[in-house]
């Protein structure tokens, strides 16, 4: 018998007869914070975010999580729900880009019998019923404009009333928000309104993409590989080692969606205890998608750098030293950029409001 290498410190492990240590075994079980449901890696980048969930969780301010799709903002969202005091309250979720516009402001607000065509009875919406916990707005940045102030209305004043009614509804809902979208763009061009921008970013958090933190992909395939193995009583047990260099070499546009999907297609596929197979064609990466605009490239790249630091801007492990300029430089490029004092630092939050 000989034991792979394997991650974490539990004592059970899965032990592989006649095959090279090279390959990667995994355990029958996993820590993970319980508060943090689901999210598997340690990489800088990760940690980065997960403290400032740590940090945001305990407080009402409204969280706009922004980042590439497949990236995991859902569930960053009901991390933060978790970590709340409304963990006991219902998260409810709308996928903004999912529903027609003209049934959208329905489907939040509700609507009384007889308020539209169709209408046959009464319709309780999502902030009625996310009363007293969570409402995750997923692609945020799809709400159509003459939504946006009645939103906006609801979030300041915490009250609405369903279509067809005069009633007030009060509302004790904490929002988050998320989008993969340039909101920022958006606003310049009037695609969003400001207001309302401005409102939802109280703390924003930017989620990596996955080719930022490939120290993680080992992580997630072996958590994948479980859970499709379980799932599917596949007798996998490891995973070649050949196979995982090529999938952490692989760029991973789509995130950790794609792999996801990439690690189900494989499990299907194994037909023995060591998961192999036909890797992702490394032609299909990230630089050949659509090119973004070195404003946008910046921006990401201060948020980034903001959430490895906890929003920590000057000092010898601040983010201006590790940007390499002036802490009142990137003060200035922050503002220009419209990244706001939300990395959830009382340093941050002092420095910017110094330049508002």
């Amino acid at each position: 018998m000989t034991t792979a290498n394997f991650v974490g410190s539990s004592p059970e492990w899965f032990e592989i007869e006649d095959k090279k240590p090279a390959n990667h075994a995994f355990h029958k079980s996993e820590r993970r914070d319980e508060s943090l449901p689901r999210i598997i890696g340690n990489s800088a980048a990760l940690q980065g975010v997960l403290r400032l969930v740590r940090m945001v969780a305990p407080t009402e301010a409204t969280v706009l999580i922004q980042g590439e799709t497949g990236t995991g903002k859902e569930l960053i969202a009901e991390a933060i729900h978790k970590g709340s005091q409304r963990a006991r309250g219902p998260f409810v979720k709308v996928n903004c880009a999912a529903i027609p516009a003209g049934l959208l402001e329905s489907e939040l607000f509700g609507h009384e019998r007889g308020a539209y065509t169709g209408a046959v009875t009464r319709s309780i919406g999502r902030f009625e019923r996310a009363n007293g916990g969570t409402l995750f707005l997923d692609e945020i940045g799809d709400l159509p404009l003459e939504l946006q102030p009645k939103l906006l209305r609801v979030i300041q004043e915490r009250q609405f009333e369903r279509l067809g009614s005069t009633a007030t509804i009060h509302s004790d809902v904490r929002v988050i928000c998320a989008s993969h979208r340039d909101l920022v763009g958006m606003v310049s061009e009037r695609q969003f309104r400001a207001d309302l921008f401005y409102r939802l970013s109280v703390f924003p958090i930017e989620l990596p993409p996955l080719r930022a933190r490939p120290e993680d992909i080992l992580s997630l395939v072996q958590h994948f590989v479980r859970d499709y193995a379980d799932r599917m009583r596949k007798p996998v047990t490891s995973i070649a080692e050949e196979f995982m260099m090529g999938l952490e070499r692989y760029s991973w546009p789509g995130n950790i969606r794609e792999l996801q999907n990439f690690i189900e297609r494989s499990v299907i596929l194994a037909d023995g205890a060591v998961l192999n197979g036909s890797l992702p064609k490394l032609h299909c990466t990230y630089e050949s998608a659509a090119p973004v605009t070195l404003d946008e490239a910046s921006r990401s790249h201060i948020l980034q750098t903001l959430n490895e630091t906890g929003g920590v801007l000057g000092g010898p492990n601040g983010a201006a030293r590790r940007l390499g300029m002036k802490r009142t430089t990137l003060i200035s490029k922050m503002k220009r950029l419209g990244v706001g004092p939300f990395q959830g630092s009382a340093g941050l939050a002092r420095a910017t409001a110094s330049v508002g």
